[in-house]
């Protein structure tokens, strides 16, 4: 299979502009480079991007791709870290980036315990749409304030910060596969009737024109329902949750783009009316390992978050992640997005400016922020002076009582001390952990000279496992100029930030580091999926190749063939 030629490329262009208009349809560098470039890692060529606004468009632009034999990339609002939504160099035919973005209806239905999400739709937006329920999405924190997509969330198993609720999950889908042969064809799992015909079932769906009779009662899952007991069987020999988890893999649910997701059906949550935040320190790994094991086992309904942070992170948060603290805090999480937007197209824009240093963007925000002050209490910066590890941890009003039993009951045999947040203490605390994630991508832009670059892994330990703070060999301390640890402390899920020193070898370090994670029986990816940074092990490489039989979708992920039916692989 070869690249198309000038004559096919202008007639494919036009193909296109006559689906979607010629403003949707993008083909200049400067115009796709946002989209070919991913928050973290991964950037490609891309033959064009086209922005549908209807699922018939969708439909249409995706037809015209498989006929023209170009891989198509599916992406809504390209926020992941491991690039799995943007194209890759290497690849034998063409791409087409099919953003989504615009296509970002919610049903809620009735009685709104269930929504039907389109393919553009953000989580921020469902928690919006949720609100004058009482209820709330599978994952309300970090990701929904950065405008993640609800169906990239199921595409990707996506974890979150929630310790009941488990990767994202849903075995009621609408999506179009590319078959064996090379034909297209649209699945409707959603368990609603919609009509007969490909148009008629996207139609119908848009423009929701159906009723309450169409919509089936049914005994598929649509959340990780099993979840909550999952996470509390403390001394099993698996990590609670992970990407590749066979139990959670299902058509659209860690497709990772090999399907094309016109709509996702997923449950909602109940709201909780009261919670209360203990802020928890202390020098010993023992010390929260019993209040992982003393809150799992014995607590009579299970914590909502338990979110960890290493004193080296919360100093790197605190530095170089005010600027994200100081733009929630008085603009709120709704223009977040927005901004994250702006940033990528001015960092396109200026990288493109040889005059203007590396990291230009980063370095003026940065010392725009330092303008103001630290925005963490006083008080949760001398706890970190006094306490290696802490634990931000916030359970249901009505467990107050019985949580602070606990930790006092743990307090009588390890060094740990904690305090109970204010209000404004919790916001704080959270806006701090938030923080974390982007402030090491920001350290390094700013001290390039000095950082070679960032490992970025997310890694799921044992259920079992005791020793989960990590001690590395002085031979790889050595190599790397700092490393943060934070993530959902009761799920054993961490990410985990290395910072390379200059002239090293990150490749090999990251090797180094899955071989040592591998050796402790964890798993990874745990919640952001392989994209363009781990390869796919072989059974989720197989359940790949079953979605995608042609390798039209999404070549690349993993680590796999770049061509077209998985060619030398």
């Amino acid at each position: 299979m070869t690249k198309l030629n000038n004559m096919s490329r202008q007639k494919l262009t036009q193909c296109f502009k006559e689906i979607v208009g010629s403003r949707n349809v993008l083909t200049s560098e400067r115009a796709t480079a946002p989209f070919r470039k991913a928050f973290r890692e991964g950037e490609g060529p891309a033959l064009a991007v086209v922005k549908p606004v209807t699922l018939w468009q969708q439909w249409q632009v995706l037809e015209a791709c498989v006929k023209a034999n170009v891989i198509v990339i599916m992406q809504a609002a390209n926020t992941g870290l491991t690039g799995g939504s943007t194209p890759i160099e290497g690849c034998d035919r063409n791409t087409v980036i099919i953003n989504t973005t615009r296509i970002n209806d919610i049903h809620v239905l009735a009685p709104q315990h269930q929504i039907i999400a389109f393919p553009g739709a953000s989580l921020f937006s469902l928690e919006k749409a949720l609100s004058p329920y009482g209820r709330v999405p599978h994952s309300v924190i970090g990701s929904s304030c950065i405008g993640a997509s609800i169906v990239g969330g199921i595409c990707n198993n996506s974890g979150g910060a929630l310790v009941e609720r488990g990767p994202a999950y849903t075995e009621l889908a609408l999506y179009a596969q590319v078959n064996q042969d090379g034909t297209l064809r649209l699945i409707n799992n959603l368990d609603i009737e919609l009509g007969d015909t490909t148009e008629q079932i996207l139609s119908n769906l848009q423009n929701k024109k159906y009723v309450s009779q169409d919509i089936h009662t049914t005994d598929k899952l649509a959340s990780d329902s099993d979840y909550a007991d999952w996470v509390r069987k403390t001394t099993h020999n698996t990590p609670a949750r992970f990407n590749a988890d066979p139990r959670r893999l299902h058509q659209a649910s860690g497709c990772a783009g090999k399907l094309a997701v016109f709509a996702v059906r997923v449950d909602t949550f109940i709201k909780n009316e009261q919670e209360n935040t203990f802020y928890l320190g202390t020098n010993s790994t023992r010390a929260l390992q019993s209040v992982r094991k003393t809150l799992l086992e014995k607590s009579s309904s299970l914590p909502v978050y338990a979110e960890y942070l290493h004193r080296d992170t919360f100093n790197l948060a605190d530095d170089y992640g005010r600027d994200t603290v100081l733009l929630i805090k008085h603009l709120g999480t709704n223009r977040l997005p927005m901004f994250f937007n702006i940033k990528r197209q001015l960092d396109s824009f200026c990288g493109r400016l040889p005059f203007l240093p590396k990291g230009f963007i980063d370095k003026v925000v940065y010392n725009f922020s330092k303008l103001f002050p630290s925005q963490t209490p006083k008080e949760l910066r001398d706890w970190n002076k006094k306490y290696e590890h802490q634990l931000i941890l916030t359970v249901k009003g009505h467990l107050n009582e019985e949580t602070q039993w606990l930790l006092d009951a743990i307090k009588s045999n390890h060094d740990l001390q904690y305090f109970k947040c204010s209000e404004k203490m919790t916001k704080a605390a959270y806006l701090l952990r938030f923080a974390a994630a982007g402030a090491a991508v920001q350290y390094a832009s700013i001290h390039h000279q000095a950082v070679e670059s960032i490992v970025a892994l997310d890694i799921a330990l044992k259920r079992n496992d005791l020793d989960w703070f990590e001690t590395l060999p002085e031979e790889l301390n050595r190599k790397l100029v700092d490393k943060l640890y934070y993530g959902h402390f009761l799920c054993h899920v961490f990410h985990q930030d290395y910072l390379v020193r200059k002239g090293e070898d990150a490749q090999a370090i990251k090797k180094s580091l899955l071989t040592l994670i591998e050796k402790r029986g964890a798993e990874y990816p745990a919640e952001h999926n392989v994209g363009h940074h781990y390869i796919a092990k072989p059974a989720l490489a197989d359940n790949y190749r079953a979605l995608d039989p042609t390798n039209a979708l999404n070549s690349g992920v993993g680590g796999m063939s770049k061509k077209r039916h998985y060619e030398n692989e």
